[in-house]
Order: C-alpha cells, then structure tokens, then sequence
C-alpha cells in the first residue's frame, strides 16, 4: 500500500530518534577528507532530484506493482524519468540485452538525470557488460543504484571507470525509514557512515576478530562468482569484501565460496563481511553457514563476521562501491574514511 510523501517524512523523522543507535554518521570538510586518486564520484542528490529509472536485469512482472513503485518514489519527492524500455519484458529479462543497455546509456547521456535507479534486479547485467560504452559512463558520472544483479554494473563499472555507485536500494524496495535514512546519509547528505547492528540481533557471529582497512567491494555472491574469469571484476587486492545472498542451500554457498577462493580472490582480500543469506536452508546432513565461513574464511586470518544489514531483506544499508572503510569483526560494525559524493 502507498502512503503519502506527508505520512512518509513523519514516519521517517520519529524513526530517526530510533534508528540513532543503528545507522550514524559523521561529516569532514571535504579538505580533511582525501579521496583515492583512481576514484570518480558522482554529485549529490536530493530529493527533488531527477531519477533515471532502468531495468537491465529482470522486469517488474505485475503492472499494478510497477505503478505502485512509481508512486513511493514520486512520495519521496524524486522527479521520475521512464527509460524507453523499462516496462519491456523478454522471458525473465526486462527486453532484449540491446534494449537494456541502451536503457542505461541513455539515462548516462541525458544531461537532465541526476542520478540513475534500477527498479529490481534478478538475473540479466552480465549480458549487458560487453555493450556498455565505459567512456561514456567515465564521462558523465552519476549516482547509479541498485543491488542483487546489479553487482555486475557496480564491478565493471568500478573497474573500467573508477566511479563510485551504490549497492542499495532498488525501485522496488521497501524505502522504510533505516533504508531511507542510510540512503539519504551516503548519497544525498554525502557523509561518512557508521554502519551498526541493529539492537538485539540474534543472527549476528564473530567469524575471526579484528580490524581491518580497505576498499569496500563486493555485493550478491552468485553475480560476483559468475563474473569470475572475466575483464570486469575489479582488483581485490586489500579490500574489505562484502557479500549477501538469497534462496540458496548451503552446499552452493560451499560451493561458491570455494570458488572464491579458488580464483585467489579471498587470498586478496583485507576483511570480510558477509550481510545475510535470506532463506539459505541447510537441510538435513548439511553443514551449517557458519561451518562453512569457518572452513574457508577463518583460516584467512583476517577479520571476518556475519549479520551486516546487507541483504534481499526489508532493511537494508547504502553501501557506496570503491570507498576505503574500516571494519571491527568484533562489534560487527564497518565505517567508510571517504565521502561518497561530490
């Protein structure tokens, strides 16, 4: 059910006083907050900003559910602009892979965008990757958002361009006030961001202790596994890896993991953060979640937990792809040194 922009802000501003504890935030002069050489980032936003709204992974099957998405995001006060072919549908893709990447190009182009948000993920962004004009994007940088499938933009897009974009909230989400407010920290308010458990999480582990500094990369483990062996994963060396998934057993997180570290990606790395794995059933004569992080990432020696708010869940945090943070595997909490935004 919608609700009005009036219903939204007075939800979300009694929420903050809640959230406080949750999601804080910090903000330096940009002077005493040197950004990496290789990173591009994009201008802020607000909330009157002009949104370029895409599909290049998978469409939004019900019509009814697409035009209730356009109305939460015309409440928050965004300003919307449809891409040609963001309602197309082509099987479980939103169009042909042409129609998709041209979708995005052109909210890229279009001077009049602001920013760019995906309306969901699913499965479809690698088949993009070769048709995308990188130059282009390098050339006009903006906000894109997104995440799940939309890991594959968010890597390829670090990798050949060194733009900073945002693993969060998609069309579709629920923009609650913890999704808003961790938006609206990172990409609007352009602040540095502690990201903290919420109170009484249950779900929350320790897999190795310790702090540790890096470049924030990472995203939904299947789409990051499939890009493997490819020319768009960026360098992982001395990142903080994050990752999430939804709706996969156990032995395919063994599995994937296992890949990872096969490929020396997990060799690369300086800290681990896994968000949540949503309904990933362990069954019967299976190994626990927790077996597996202890098999393949304790034995890393870097520190490593479970339970960020990253996730195919209802609260979620903005991650921006390519910022340095600082990470404490003890207190599983994580905190960017570099604004996001211009």
């Amino acid at each position: 059910m919608s609700i009005s922009r009036k219903q939204f802000f007075k939800q979300a501003s009694l929420a903050s006083v809640s959230m406080a504890g949750v999601l804080s935030a910090y903000c330096d002069e940009p002077e005493s907050s040197p950004i990496s050489q290789s990173l591009l980032l994009p201008n802020s936003i607000d909330w009157n900003s002009t949104i370029g709204l895409v599909a290049p992974a998978s469409p939004v099957y019900d019509s009814s559910q697409f035009d209730e998405m356009l109305i939460n995001l015309k409440n928050l006060g965004f300003n919307l602009v449809l891409g040609e072919h963001v309602r197309n549908r082509n099987g479980y893709l939103a169009g042909t892979d042409e129609e998709r990447a041209s979708d995005l190009m052109a909210m890229f182009k279009n001077k009049d965008i602001d920013a760019i948000l995906c309306v969901r993920g699913g499965w479809g962004c690698n088949r993009i990757l070769p048709l995308l004009d990188y130059d282009v994007i390098k050339a006009n940088p903006k906000p894109l958002i997104g995440f799940s499938d939309i890991t594959s933009l968010h890597m390829a897009i670090h990798q050949h361009t060194g733009l900073v974009s945002f693993h969060g909230p998609v069309g579709k989400s629920d923009w609650n006030s913890f999704t808003k407010l961790s938006f609206q920290s990172i990409v609007i308010d352009g602040k540095k961001s502690i990201y903290n458990l919420p109170p009484k999480q249950n779900d929350f582990f320790t897999i190795t202790p310790g702090e540790a500094e890096g470049k924030l990369l990472g995203g939904n483990l299947s789409v990051l596994v499939a890009m493997i062996g490819s020319d768009y994963l960026p360098d992982f060396t001395d990142s903080i890896l994050f990752l999430e998934d939804v709706g996969e057993d156990v032995y395919r997180i063994d599995r994937m993991i296992t890949q990872l570290k096969l490929s020396g990606i997990l060799d690369q790395i300086s800290g681990f953060i896994f968000g949540k794995c949503t309904n990933c059933d362990a069954g019967s004569n299976s190994l626990t979640l927790a077996q597996v992080f202890e098999d393949h990432i304790a034995p890393l020696n870097i520190p490593a937990f479970y339970g960020a708010m990253i996730s195919h869940e209802d609260l979620n945090v903005t991650i921006p792809v390519g910022i340095r943070a600082s990470m404490d595997a003890s207190t599983g909490t994580f905190s960017t040194l570099e604004v996001a935004v211009r």
